[in-house]
């Protein structure tokens, strides 16, 4: 049994083999984001960040849905009545999640789209590192047909990685597009048949977790950072993380590295990870 069996109503979470498989658990609403499984999310990064057997974490949803984004009964509908300030409350806890908390985890992430991805979705799908998707899947902004235009930070989701022409005719039309399609925009790494995602996103992890966590947390951080700072800011602060790292580092990778590659000509870093 999972050490996070039923602790969570919204989200379910299974460690194995150093991957902290975690799947939006409402499948009869095709995993919709409501403000319970927001608070919840909350909690399962908290915990998964802390938890020594977890090296990465792949975010996915139970049954036919990856998430349809924002449950519009209980996010919209019902939050709409509430008081002003507990709209800002319900609004923080989504963000803190779906994109800053996320964006900038401390472990390695990998979105995991096995069906259904719409509207909200893309936040949290953009704020993973990696994400491979199914074949099937189906993608889709449908906002502007039902009269808002994408909430939360989808613009900035589809800016950031999809093609400005593209991301505008998708976010315009409603239309919808398949894994392949969201593959070819840059919005995923790849996409496979259904039947081989989750070998695909295991041998990814495996990958990444042979790496020195130290170093990756820095490396990946890094780069999502500095995309927003001129090059004098970002050769600055990229060489603050590199020193950092180091100083960091438990393993010494640096070092390790350096001496299987130089002095014991046992590895070939272009191709192959230091011996940890």
């Amino acid at each position: 049994m999972s050490k996070y069996s039923d602790r969570w109503q919204t989200v379910k979470v299974t460690v194995e083999q150093g991957i902290a498989w975690v799947s939006l658990n409402r499948p009869e609403k095709r995993n919709a984001m409501s403000p319970t499984l927001n608070r919840e999310m909350l909690e399962v990064l908290d915990a998964v960040e802390q938890d020594p057997d977890a090296g990465v974490l792949v975010l996915t949803g139970e049954g036919t849905a990856w998430t349809a984004g924002m449950d519009l009964k209980e996010y919209f509908r019902e939050v709409d009545q509430a008081p002003e300030i507990f709209q800002e409350k319900i609004r923080r806890e989504a963000s803190e999640w779906q994109w800053r908390r996320l964006r900038l985890y401390s472990k390695p992430t990998i979105a995991m789209v096995n069906g259904w991805c719409f509207g909200g979705g893309f936040s949290p799908l953009v704020a993973c590192d990696l994400a491979i998707s199914a074949d099937e899947a189906t993608f889709g902004l449908s906002e502007i047909n039902w009269g808002i235009p994408p909430g939360n930070l989808v613009s900035k989701a589809m800016a950031d990685t999809v093609g400005h022409r593209e991301s505008l005719f998708y976010i315009m039309t409603g239309k919808t597009f398949s894994g392949q399609k969201a593959a070819q925009m840059g919005l995923v790494n790849s996409s496979v048949p259904f039947a081989d995602l989750k070998a695909a996103v295991t041998e990814l992890a495996m990958n990444l977790l042979e790496k020195n966590p130290v170093v990756l947390r820095a490396a990946k951080n890094g780069f999502k950072r500095c995309r927003e700072l001129t090059w004098e800011q970002g050769e600055d602060y990229l060489y603050a993380k590199l020193d950092q790292a180091q100083l960091r580092d438990p393993e010494g990778g640096r070092a390790q590295g350096l001496k299987q590659f130089l002095d014991d000509k046992s590895i070939k870093p272009g191709l192959e990870t230091y011996r940890r």
